[in-house]
């Protein structure tokens, strides 16, 4: 059997440019949460997009001071933890949405609201699978 990218590559050619996850996570587009993942069950590399980790895991002194004490690492469990549980359930499905409550960063809020965020499993930079934390409507 022909590989499918060598297919690709003779109709359409060589690619002008990749941009792969590396660069993604040196750039700061990808966080790579694999540390606290790995703490969480996962056992192949995790990133989470700039806005996942946004909306969230970033949390600072002075949001604990305008609204509750928290910090990133256990905003960073938190997230990990959820999506150890929605890859445990997705069976062969390469994307799975899964819900946490998280305090909104806004300067004001207290409680935790309920917001979605997704699981995609799909290879890096070479074939082997790594996992991807992102927003809803982020592909």
């Amino acid at each position: 059997m022909q590989d499918p990218k060598r297919r690709l590559d003779h109709f359409f050619g060589a690619p002008i440019h990749v941009y792969t996850r590396a660069q993604a996570i040196e750039d700061g587009v990808l966080m790579d949460v694999t540390h606290a993942a790995h703490g969480a069950g996962f056992r192949i590399p995790v990133a989470m997009t700039a806005a996942a980790w946004a909306d969230c895991v970033a949390w600072n002194e002075s949001d604990t001071q305008r609204q509750t004490q928290q910090d990133q690492a256990g905003r960073l469990w938190d997230v990990v933890w959820m999506a150890i549980q929605a890859a445990r359930r997705a069976g062969a499905s390469q994307r799975i949405a899964f819900r946490l409550h998280r305090i909104p960063r806004d300067g004001c809020s207290t409680k935790p609201e309920l917001t979605s965020l997704h699981l995609h499993i799909g290879p890096g930079d070479d074939p082997s699978p790594v996992i991807t934390i992102l927003m809803p409507d982020e592909d």
